[in-house]
């Protein structure tokens, strides 16, 4: 039987990946960006994205396979 999981560089190599991205997402459109409340706004969907994102990488998470 084989295990489908994961090794620690390639989790290691996603979160990176992942942080390099929302780093950029925040700088570009996130908290303090735009008019008044729309950097607000931005900035925590991309949060709340990023959250559900390093869950999935923590945790193994399939989000496809939930629905």
């Amino acid at each position: 039987m084989r295990n489908n999981r994961p090794g620690c560089l390639t989790g290691l190599l996603e979160l990176l990946l992942l942080d390099k991205l929302f780093g950029w997402l925040q700088r570009r459109f996130g908290f303090g960006r735009g008019c008044s409340c729309t950097g607000v706004g931005c900035g925590f969907i991309l949060l709340i994205v990023f959250i559900v994102l390093a869950c999935g990488t923590f945790f193994n998470i399939d989000w496809t396979r939930l629905f």
